[in-house]
């Protein structure tokens, strides 16, 4: 019978620990982050580069950050330009073609569905530091966004930047007539909630419980147009390799 106990240390001997690998994410859900920037006034190169960043990290969407670098860096965008509601701004640049491999998944699903559970399956593949979620209570659905990374900056700018993200997500499912019943935001009311009001037309909640879209459930039997079955077992043999690897 073989033991697997570390055996103890000699006096002097370091004994070696694997850090936990830090949560990073894929550059694409803030890709446009340099245009916002630019729209705003300020110079991207010059802000970044204050924040440590170089503008060419931008240049290809499967560039890695670490989930707490970001957010440092959309707090200290948010300081330069002063727009508090900037992470909205670069949310509304985003959808299915800023998830990459797992944007392709969603949108060839059989239905919304199937789409929205694949997306709350993979999210890890896109980013490590928040999940995506899927409730359903009767005749409502509940599409969320929970940040768990502790001790993250600008969680409402990030949070503000995914609901955008996931409406257009919806939007590009369901097509423009799909509406939320309300948006739940899990942070103060903004001094001026008017971007919020123009983008999403929905009743909007503040200081919620958590950040999600709210709609209704009937929404999730709508058929999609472009459901290509071998091209969907493509896509999900290739994204079941990279959770293997990665997951």
């Amino acid at each position: 019978m073989t033991s697997t106990r570390r055996p103890p240390a000699r006096a002097g001997q370091r004994i070696a620990t694997r850090k936990p690998r830090e949560p990073t994410l894929r550059i694409g859900g803030t890709l446009a982050l340099p245009v916002v920037l630019r729209s705003l006034g300020a110079d991207p190169a010059e802000v970044l580069a204050e924040a440590g960043f170089d503008v060419t990290l931008f240049d290809d969407p499967d560039n890695l950050v670490s989930y707490a670098a970001r957010n440092r860096l959309i707090a200290h965008c948010v300081a330069k330009t002063g727009c508090r509601h900037l992470g909205l701004l670069v949310g509304q640049q985003g959808g299915l073609h800023a998830l990459g491999l797992l944007g392709l998944l969603v949108k060839y699903s059989p239905d919304v569905e199937a789409a929205l559970r694949s997306l709350v399956r993979y999210t890890h593949l896109h980013v490590r530091g928040a999940v995506t979620t899927l409730e359903t209570d009767g005749d409502t659905a509940m599409l969320g966004h929970e940040i768990y990374q502790p001790g993250s900056e600008a969680t409402d700018q990030v949070a503000d930047g995914a609901l955008a993200t996931m409406f257009n997500v919806m939007r590009a499912l369901c097509g423009p007539e799909w509406k939320p019943l309300e948006v739940r935001f899990a942070h103060d009311k903004p001094t001026d909630a008017g971007p919020f009001r123009r983008f999403f037309h929905a009743p909007l909640r503040f200081n919620a419980e958590q950040n999600a879209l709210v709609f209704s459930a009937y929404w999730l039997q709508r058929r999609l147009p472009d459901t290509d079955p071998a091209l969907r077992r493509l896509l999900e043999k290739q994204i079941g390799a990279l959770d293997a690897r990665y997951g």
